[in-house]
């Protein structure tokens, strides 16, 4: 029988991608974008923390009141799946690598349990994204750091990469259906392929050759994983003026208490070539993590003030069930922690305005949406700009000159040109 299939997703950029991969394979169903009349939810579910996994488990609850079958897939699957299956709480479990078995065992009224493994690689091609006006596209799956708070190793497997060759022709069936923007994802993309003797400074070369493709962005890189390669292709016009590197901390003592790769010395040196060259830089930053004391914090501070960072993902350590950090002591005050946390979001947030107003380059902006009176859209810059059109510039490329700086964002009032 033909069923309701929603398909609701947590958490990366990975997911969302994911998602689009698993709409593929259902041919004999109907995807459906209400939830009320599914019959069949597949839920795409994020682990990076104990508080994804209860709201995972509270979304699970409510959905399972209305009789509708749930599907676990994506992460979650991995650490709470057999949990979930166990106590009959969700019709069935789907690993990653059995997406293409997902028509098949919907359609079966038999629960079912199909982990799968964690050595596949995705390689089929995507070729539109609903609601989206660029285009998601993995290129690597899992990773081979240790961090320790991090669980995401122990459920997405090793680090392995898609063929550049399967990434390319997925790039130029987008740019053919209209997508002049693209981003990477993965893992951690910056191990891209290591184990195959190429990097991913050459695949990007490969792939600012494509006609069409107008905006390449990136996800989250390590410091270690910009290389000679990479650095070949910074002037790229092509290539998005931001860059998102994730350093954890900016104290050597906490990045070895956190298990990292990289060296504050280092990272400093790094950020502060990336700025010359003009671009935006944006962090990872975790408050609060066992060990960080008040000396070590306010060396961290005073080392983070150097860096020239315009964007941030800073949040408060939360113990991650599973790994080395959940089980270490000298735990951080909460009302500390949040201090902490407020602190840096205070100074990328001045840097970040600052940035903006000393910008003399016009912005280069692809139109995302309509909120209200404004359209809504990035510039190169990754930073939010609100137009206001009398015509319909929704998911077009404009070119913006005249702009005013406001702390909250850019804006712009947009005459009869596009």
């Amino acid at each position: 029988m033909k069923k309701k299939v929603y398909f609701k997703t947590f958490g990366c950029r990975t997911n969302i991608y994911d998602t689009q991969l698993l709409k593929t394979y259902i041919k004999d169903h109907e995807i459906t974008q209400n939830e009320q009349e599914a019959d069949v939810i597949v839920v795409n579910s994020c682990t990076v923390t104990n508080g994804a996994d209860s709201g995972l488990r509270s979304y699970i609850n409510g959905v399972r009141k209305n009789g509708v079958k749930v599907v676990l897939t994506g992460c979650g699957a991995v650490s709470k799946g057999k949990d979930f299956f166990d106590k009959k709480e969700i019709f069935g479990v789907l690993g990653a690598s059995n997406k293409n078995k997902i028509n098949e065992l919907i359609s079966q009224d038999k629960a079912f349990y199909e982990l799968g493994n964690l050595q596949f690689i995705d390689t089929k091609i995507v070729s539109n994204y609903e609601n989206h006006t660029k285009a998601f596209v993995k290129i690597q799956e899992g990773c081979d750091f240790a961090c320790s708070y991090c669980i995401i190793p122990s459920v997405r497997g090793k680090s392995r990469s898609v063929p550049s060759e399967e990434i390319v022709k997925q790039i130029k069936l987008l740019a053919q259906n209209g997508y002049s923007e693209v981003v990477l994802t993965g893992t951690n993309i910056g191990s891209y392929g290591l184990k195959d003797k190429t990097t991913l400074g050459k695949l990007l070369q490969d792939i600012g050759k494509i006609n069409g493709i107008k905006r390449v962005r990136l996800g989250s890189l390590e410091p270690a994983q910009i290389d000679a390669s990479f650095k070949e292709i910074l002037d790229e016009p092509w290539l998005e003026k931001h860059l998102h590197i994730a350093l954890q901390h900016t104290h050597e003592k906490m990045l070895r208490i956190m298990r990292r790769r990289s060296h504050t010395h280092n990272d400093l040196a790094l950020f502060n070539e990336l700025s010359q060259k003009g671009f935006a830089l944006g962090t990872d930053f975790i408050v609060g993590h066992p060990g960080e004391s008040e000396l070590i914090w306010q060396e961290a501070l005073k080392n983070f003030k150097e860096f020239k960072l315009t964007h941030i993902h800073a949040f408060i350590f939360s113990p991650r069930d599973g790994t080395h950090s959940a089980s270490m002591n000298e735990r951080i005050n909460g009302d500390i922690a949040k201090e902490r946390l407020n602190t840096l979001k205070d100074i990328v947030a001045k840097n970040n305005y600052e940035f903006r107003k000393q910008q003399k380059n016009s912005l280069e902006v692809l139109v995302e949406s309509k909120k209200d009176e404004f359209y809504e859209g990035y510039d190169q810059f990754f930073n939010k700009i609100k137009i206001v059109s009398k015509e319909d510039i929704a998911k077009q490329w404009v070119s913006v000159e005249n702009y005013e700086c406001k702390e909250d964002c850019n804006y712009t009032r947009l005459g009869d040109e596009k």
